[in-house]
This record gives C-alpha cells, sequence and structure tokens, in this order.
C-alpha cells in the first residue's frame, strides 16, 4: 500500500506539473479565479475532485 500511495503522489505531481508546464497562463487564470469564488463554492468543487479521484482509483484497481 505505502508503493502504491508514493506512485500515486508522484503521479498527482506530474500531472499538475505538466499542467503548469504547458499552460501557465491557463493555469495562472485558474488560481486567479479560485480567490474570487465563496468558500462553500470552493470546498464544493474539492469535495468533488475527491470524490471522481476515489472513484478512479477504485475503478482502475478493480479493472488492473
Amino acid at each position: 500500500m505505502g508503493n502504491d500511495l508514493l506512485a500515486a503522489i508522484g503521479l498527482a505531481l506530474v500531472l499538475e506539473g505538466a499542467a503548469y508546464a504547458l499552460f501557465p497562463d491557463a493555469m495562472r487564470k485558474a488560481a486567479a479565479m479560485l480567490f474570487t469564488r465563496g468558500e462553500s463554492a470552493v470546498r464544493i468543487a474539492g469535495l468533488g475532485a475527491v470524490v471522481i479521484g476515489v472513484a478512479v482509483a477504485a475503478a482502475a484497481r478493480m479493472h488492473g
């Protein structure tokens, strides 16, 4: 499990780093937009991302 967790963290860093490297202006705009949203909207988006992430990880483990 520890190796899976490290691999998942590494993959998340690769994906986020690639987004900043490939689309720096869009990522800057997205980060700035985050500050204009209310706390509840940011929290709901975060929870949605967690749910989607768990679903994708579960599907990958079931089919892999």
